[in-house]
Formats: structure tokens, C-alpha cells, sequence
């Protein structure tokens, strides 16, 4: 399969991208498109054939549920079941409902995923057969008007193979996916350049299952307080054949890059024995140990370490060395999230 790239650059541009994407899109195929967040893998989400084809191009095992992107609030009715606020295996309250709106209305269109109970419109294939379903609304212009020309739900996954480093550029997904996607619209660099944060409501409270762009400080106005004696996010039960995840990205391996990471609280202390890049937190203009250094951000801002995290660790992973040492990052505000994905991606 030969794949195309489609600039947006220039109206005429923008507007034959848009089509053909919609075009692949009603034909049952996947396009890569551009998100707030990540590059995503786009399907239909109530064609279970089209959304086979992304678990098939990314090598995703099907026990991994995937985020559907709504054209707009008014499928937000049509996709979620009010009338049984189940989630996550916990009765929740009438209440809750005024709480998903609230965030709803707090969040999108934005980098915010909510896990709610599924009507049947939404096939078992999406859900890895949960009686759940992870949605959002997207804020990025080209995503959202292929999304509203399209008419229907979007599942779209980050466009990578399995496992791998999110894309943040319309390269990173050529890269990753090439022969195996009809078409990639490039639509420059993303902005957050970490996936969205996800998060359930149960008990009148808002559990944070993924860590993302909303962070919990922006999530307590809403009404997030931390839950006590909750198993942590992932994996809440088991069967014989592989786990069963409540959400999209819950996986402890996940985002890695090719070559080992380990994450250190002080780069200075670091005994290198090899060949060594470091990721680094605080400024490092130079260090003899490593071969290559990467600052997430000179100033120190966690929104441009967040935008720089996946980038950062492709051009790493492309220079062949043995090890890539991350810095650890503060964990307030953003910080979390980005800990959590190298926490992620450094997993044996």
C-alpha cells in the first residue's frame, strides 16, 4: 500500500486533504490526522471492519480499548447510556450525570477523555467488549471539520505502532506506519504533545485513569478531590488469555522508545558504562558521559517539555546508543503527566 502525505498548507490544499480524508473515511479505511494531543489513527467507531483495520496497521491487541472522538456534544447522547451509570464497575449516582456534563462543558472541545457507560451503537470491538466507552471531542480545526464532514465517531488511537513513542508529526507517523495507511494529513507539530488526560466519574468523585494536558489542579474546580483505597489506574482484572484494561493507554509498557530507559533523579551522580543520551530537565549545554543531550525545556516550562517529550525521545532512540538516561521532572501540574510516560516508557 502506498502511503500519501497531504499538506494543509494553502485553502485549495487544506480543502482536498479534508476530502480525501473523509473520502478514505467513508470507504471503511484509516487516515492519520492531527490532534491537540497526539497524531491519531482515525476509523469509523461504528463500523467494527474499519476499526479492525487500526488494530491490524498499529499491531494493537484487541484487549485495549480505543478513545472515540464525537463530531460534536449532540452524540453525546447517542453514544453514552444515562440510564446506567456504570463505570468501572462501580453504581454511581444520578448526580453523576450533572458531573460528566460539567466536565463536558469545563473541557471541550479539548484534550480531556471521559470513560462512560456505551450504548449499543458503540461496537464491542471499540471497547475490547467493556460496557464503557472513552470519548472526547478534539480541539484541533482540521480534526474537528474531517470529523464534522464525516458525521459520525472517530476511534482514533495515537498513530504509532503498538507500544511505541506517540507521533507528534506527520513524519513520526510516515515513519512508523508507512505501506500500512492510505493517507497521513499533515498538519504541522501537534500542540500538548502528550495524549489526553482520561478520567471516570464513580461515587460523585473524578478519578484521574491516565494523566494528561488537564491536570488535576484545573480538574478540583470541577470537583476532583484524590480518591482513597482506589486501586491505582490499569489493569482491574484479569483473565486467562490477557489483561482487560479500563482505559486507553493503561498498559505499564507503553510510549517506549527502541533502546532501554532509565529514569534518575540527578544526572550529575550518573556513572555512565556506555554509550549514553541523557533527557534531560534541568539545562545541560554539555557532559562528556553522554553522547547527545536533550533539554526538554531551557526555561524550564512544563507545557514545552510536555510538547518536546515524544519528539525528543524519537530523535534519541535514532542515534543508536545503549541507554537513555531521563531526568526525573517535578510532579505538579503537567509534570505528572510527563512522569508517567517515561515511567511508562521505561518499563522492562
Amino acid at each position: 500500500m502506498e502511503t500519501t502525505i497531504r499538506s494543509i498548507s494553502g485553502r485549495d490544499a487544506r480543502r482536498e486533504a479534508i476530502n480525501a480524508a473523509v473520502e478514505l473515511l467513508r470507504k471503511g479505511e484509516v487516515v492519520a490526522l492531527p490532534t491537540e494531543t497526539v497524531y491519531g489513527l482515525a476509523a469509523d467507531a461504528l463500523d467494527p471492519i474499519a476499526v479492525a483495520k487500526i488494530f491490524e496497521a498499529k499491531g494493537r491487541p484487541r484487549f485495549d480499548p480505543l478513545i472515540v472522538h464525537l463530531p460534536n456534544r449532540d452524540w453525546l447522547e447517542r453514544t453514552v447510556d444515562f440510564e446506567n451509570l456504570t463505570v468501572l464497575s462501580s453504581q454511581v449516582s444520578a448526580d453523576d450525570r450533572e458531573l460528566i456534563l460539567r466536565l463536558c462543558e469545563a473541557f471541550w472541545p479539548g484534550p480531556l477523555t471521559v470513560v462512560v457507560p456505551k450504548r449499543a451503537i458503540i461496537p464491542d470491538i471499540v471497547t475490547a467488549g467493556l460496557d464503557t466507552v472513552a470519548v472526547r471531542i478534539s480541539a484541533h480545526p482540521v480534526f474537528s471539520e474531517i470529523v464534522r464532514a464525516f458525521g459520525k465517531p472517530l476511534a482514533a488511537p495515537s498513530a504509532n505502532r503498538f507500544g511505541r513513542i506517540s507521533p507528534t508529526t506527520s513524519k513520526h507517523v510516515f515513519d512508523e506506519l508507512r505501506g500500512l495507511i492510505p493517507l497521513i494529513v499533515d498538519g504541522g507539530p501537534t500542540t500538548h504533545g502528550i495524549e489526553s488526560t482520561i478520567v471516570a466519574v464513580r461515587e460523585g468523585k473524578i478519578e484521574i485513569l491516565r494523566r494528561g494536558p488537564v491536570t488535576s489542579e484545573r480538574l478540583r474546580g470541577i470537583g476532583f478531590q484524590p480518591m482513597a483505597g482506589v486501586c491505582p489506574p490499569g489493569i482491574h482484572r484479569q483473565d486467562v488469555d490477557a489483561p482487560v484494561v479500563s482505559a486507553p493507554g493503561q498498559l505499564p509498557s507503553h510510549y517506549a522508545p527502541k533502546t532501554p530507559l532509565r529514569i534518575v533523579d540527578d544526572p550529575g551522580s550518573f556513572k555512565s558504562t556506555g554509550r549514553c543520551a541523557l533527557l534531560a530537565w534541568n539545562p545541560v549545554q554539555k557532559d562528556k558521559r553522554f553522547f547527545a543531550i536533550r533539554n526538554l525545556s531551557e526555561s524550564q516550562d512544563l507545557d514545552e517539555a510536555a510538547a518536546n517529550l515524544f519528539r525528543y525521545l524519537r530523535e534519541l532512540d535514532a542515534l543508536d546508543v545503549d541507554l537513555i538516561v531521563a531526568e526525573r521532572v517535578p510532579l505538579e501540574g503537567l509534570g505528572a503527566a510527563i512522569f508517567d510516560r517515561l515511567q511508562r516508557a521505561s518499563h522492562a
